[in-house]
């Protein structure tokens, strides 16, 4: 016995099966300029190794990349700035070892080292890491 309407139900589904599985287009990343907070001074390390890294990922994504020098307070103004950031991608923070340091010498931050924020990568600056 034939349920009236069963064919166009199998269509119908068959149609959003398809609609499923066409390619959606995403915004490419990155659409605009990526800020990286440097909280230290302009000059030291982490400023250079943040402006050597903009400048290939300038090259590579063919977007700017604007180091942010923040230095003040061990590093715990640009960290801060970083945590009120939007949470987008587009804010990168460079953080060296004050800022765990800072998170055990200072039990009223602003921001949680571990919870506001997600490591992207590690560069070790020490030279014993390079042997």
């Amino acid at each position: 016995m034939k349920r009236p309407g069963s064919f166009r139900n199998y269509l119908f589904l068959l149609l959003l099966f398809c609609a499923a599985l066409t390619p959606c287009r995403a915004q490419q990343y990155p659409a605009k300029p990526i800020r990286i907070i440097a909280a230290v001074a302009p000059g030291s390390g982490p400023d250079i190794i943040s402006r050597l890294i903009g400048g290939k990922l300038t090259e590579a994504w063919k977007q700017p990349i604007i180091v942010d020098n923040r230095a003040g307070a061990g590093g715990n103004l640009g960290a801060e700035i970083a945590a009120r950031a939007a949470p987008d991608g587009y804010t990168l923070l460079m953080v060296t070892a004050s800022q765990p340091i800072a998170a055990t010498l200072f039990p009223k931050l602003n921001y949680d080292l571990l919870r506001d924020f997600h490591q992207y990568a590690c560069w070790p600056l020490h030279r014993s890491f390079w042997w």
